[in-house]
């Protein structure tokens, strides 16, 4: 390490900028902080061994259906040679230990490349950054889940070794036992002593017995107590003393309460209080049904500054950002006069607002006691939930707690902390334990939305058909920049140089998968006035959407059939040439022609490829999408039952999000209420869905969101050849 003084801190950016530097750079140690309960014996930050035989991995990801605790489970019992079925999981505690870097890489789509990556991971671990997001879960603890499992699996050895005075290099593991010979003894056994024990360096990865559950399709451990309903989720926690609380806010913008009618509250049965704060009313009652009611009752009253969001004030807002100058993100040779004068195809696609729409709202948990705050709720971001409940209930970090339970789904609001602020101010108010749920009018109505985007697109093609020059405008929101200004600490983003003005979240998965020899992603911000956050799949889902469908409108201009037209652009790009091949054999691909309701797309996303084809048609004046068919390569698979139901709950959430998961905005406020009023698919509307993995020895690369950006194009290509005309908008309606 380069040795800091006063002079280069001064020099290196400003003081303060410099003293941020030198922080992140100072050398420290981390120590695990996993407790142990009676009979358990700790190894280190990712398991403990119990003395009747048990196995718990600590797991730092939130799980909200994605997989994450089995597959990192899963990873630490594959090295540590134990039976599956005594391995179970709790989330981990806060710690440095458990930071994320490799997320905050993605999710900011490499905003923060600027700073050296050992100061990205300094800074990520000063700031306890632990993120469930941007399918990251496996990427980053990996290797540390494997290294944890082979330590233990070396001490158990040793602890053996030592009883049969044999070398422990010569024991081996098999479910949950030491092997030598005919001699066996359990890991229980051997647990106590084994802590002991030094770990050998370099650790015995992958030997005596370990790598017998990589890449099978072990059971998930989350899934019996989510079907027998004993799954602990933010609304399941039961307290001595608990209320129930329901909330109110305002339009959206800079919203203040005015007037509500308390006499009408207190008429319904079980009301026992009114909260009031500038920004919002919550009612408090025996049971959340009759704070509901209450609030019903009440009928509280806003006043919002103008100028009051509607839809046309967002349209206008992405016109104006289109037509101004806008900011270079991505480039491949020169653009130059390639797409002068007259022969350039040009293209202008939309995405409305889109919601997340959760199974479960927002909900937290709050129990005040003795100066200390415990809060209960599904979080990506522990450390940053911490934080902001405790200003909010004007407390030190050091004395609020916060527990991560089971997520019911991917939102936006696991990377926010607005519940667990609003269930802190309730519990320190009333001195008692509080559960708050936010109702689906209330989840739809402050919902951190899918950014509204605007794509203009233009192309030039070669004289073989090819394309010779390719320009992507995209206006969007910078939703990144709000991410890191919730997310990220004030001197991290210091160190970055600043967020500027444009922003690489919102053009995420604009640069097209082929090879062009002049491309240009640009990007116009625009100030849409309402709140956007990270749904599945990110900006992908709506740059993927313009960049697929712009490239079959290519095809078509170029006479050529949209397959060989994709594969034809890949060059050396293998592993999506061969995603295509799969899904169009698999598929029964027909060329896509006129009538035929198919169509494809394709897209590069977090190292990992996908390929899907769509059949749809026009069916009594609505999309009915008949068929989806997916090719994945994700790289090596730790558990492939895990992938093939990420891969099919995204090819659904990304139909969702193609047909319907949307709301209009009036006088600011959404014109959706209900879930009924979203066009989610249901079980009679769902197609037939057809999923190939590729078997590949490459590095795990992300799946969770990888199959949601190209349903969409797929949908709207296969639109085309059903009906003759361009969809050019989402969600794709008649």
């Amino acid at each position: 390490m380069a040795r800091i003084s006063r002079r280069g801190v001064i020099v290196g950016g400003g003081a303060g900028v410099g003293l941020v530097v030198a922080w992140a750079l100072w050398p420290r140690r981390y120590r695990p902080n996993l407790a142990a309960a009676p009979g358990e014996t700790g190894f280190g930050a990712w398991l403990k061994i119990g003395e009747d035989g048990h196995v718990t991995v600590a797991v730092p990801q939130l799980e909200h259906g994605q997989g994450s605790w089995t597959a990192l489970a899963q990873v630490v019992a594959d090295e540590l040679g134990a039976d599956w079925r005594t391995v179970g999981i709790e989330p981990a505690p806060l710690n440095p230990l458990y930071a994320n870097p490799v997320a905050l890489d993605s999710l900011f789509e490499g905003q923060f490349d600027r700073v050296p990556e050992v100061m990205r991971r300094a800074l990520a671990a000063r700031a306890t950054l632990m993120l469930t997001a941007a399918s990251s879960s496996v990427r980053m603890f990996e290797d540390g889940c494997r290294q944890a499992g082979a330590a233990a699996r070396a001490l158990l050895c040793m602890a053996a070794a030592r009883k049969w005075d044999v070398p422990w290099s010569a024991c081996t593991v098999a479910g949950g036992f030491v092997v030598h010979g005919d001699k066996r003894l359990r890991f229980a056994e051997l647990a106590a002593t084994a802590a002991g024990f030094t770990p050998p360096d370099p650790l015995p990865l992958g030997m005596q017995g370990a790598g017998k559950l990589t890449g099978r399709a072990v059971p998930r451990l989350d899934a019996p107590a989510k079907v027998d309903g004993s799954a602990t989720f933010a609304g399941d926690i039961r307290l001595p003393d608990m209320v129930h609380a329901a909330i109110r806010q305002g339009p959206i913008g800079d919203s203040r309460l005015t007037t509500v009618d308390r006499a009408a509250a207190d008429r319904i049965r079980g009301v026992l209080s009114i909260v009031e704060t500038p920004r919002w009313v919550a009612a408090v009652a025996t049971t959340w049904w009759a704070a509901e009611r209450a609030l019903d009752a009440m009928r509280p009253r806003f006043a919002t500054q103008e100028p009051v969001v509607d839809d046309a004030a967002i349209a206008a807002a992405l016109d104006g950002a289109l037509a101004d100058r806008g900011h270079r993100l991505g480039a491949i040779g020169t653009i130059g006069q390639l797409l002068d004068g007259g022969g350039v195809i040009e293209a202008d696609y939309a995405v409305d607002l889109g919601l997340h729409a959760a199974l479960e709202t927002p909900s937290a948990t709050a129990a005040y006691r003795d100066g200390r705050l415990e809060i209960w709720m599904p979080t990506g971001a522990p450390a940053v939930t911490r934080a902001a409940a405790a200003k909010a209930a004007g407390l030190a970090e050091g004395e609020v707690v916060v527990h991560p339970v089971l997520g019911g789904g991917p939102s936006a609001m696991t990377l926010g902390a607005l519940v667990a602020e609003q269930a802190a101010i309730l519990a320190v108010r009333l001195k008692r334990p509080v559960c708050l749920a936010w109702s689906r009018g209330e989840d739809i109505a402050h919902d951190r939305y899918r950014p509204p985007a605007r794509g203009h697109m233009r192309a030039r093609l070669a004289g073989n058909g090819g394309i010779a020059a390719w320009q992507a405008k995209v206006a969007a929101p910078a939703t990144g920049r709000a991410l890191a200004a919730r997310l990220l600490p004030a001197g991290f983003v210091a160190t970055a140089g600043g967020l500027g003005t444009a922003d690489r979240y919102a053009v995420a998965g604009a640069l097209p998968p082929y090879r062009i020899a002049a491309v240009a992603i640009d990007h116009h911000p625009a100030d849409v006035a309402v709140p956007t956050g990270h749904v599945r799949g990110g900006a992908h889902g709506a740059n993927c959407f313009f960049t697929e469908s712009f490239v079959d409108e290519l095809a078509r201009a170029a006479n050529s059939e949209p397959l060989s037209y994709r594969i034809g652009m890949l060059g050396g790009d293998a592993r999506l040439a061969r995603c295509l091949s799969t899904v169009a054999s698999l598929g029964g691909w027909d060329g896509g022609g006129p009538g035929s309701g198919q169509g494809i797309a394709a897209h590069a996303f977090r190292g990992s490829f996908v390929a899907v084809l769509a059949e749809a048609e026009l069916e009594n004046g609505s999309v009915r999408v008949g068929r989806l068919v997916a090719a994945v390569d994700c790289g090596r698979m730790v558990n492939p039952d895990l992938v093939l139901q990420a891969i099919e709950g995204g090819l659904i959430y990304g139909l969702a999000q193609a047909l319907g998961a949307s709301t209009g905005i009036v006088a600011g406020r959404a014109t959706a209420r209900r879930i009924a009023d979203l066009s989610l698919p249901r079980l009679a509307d769902a197609p037939d869905i057809n999923v190939e993995l590729i078997r590949s020895d490459e590095d795990p690369g992300g799946v969770a969101e990888l199959a949601v950006p190209p349903v969409a194009p797929a949908v709207a290509n296969a639109l085309f050849s059903a009906t003759g005309r361009r969809w050019r908008r989402l969600p794709l309606r008649p």
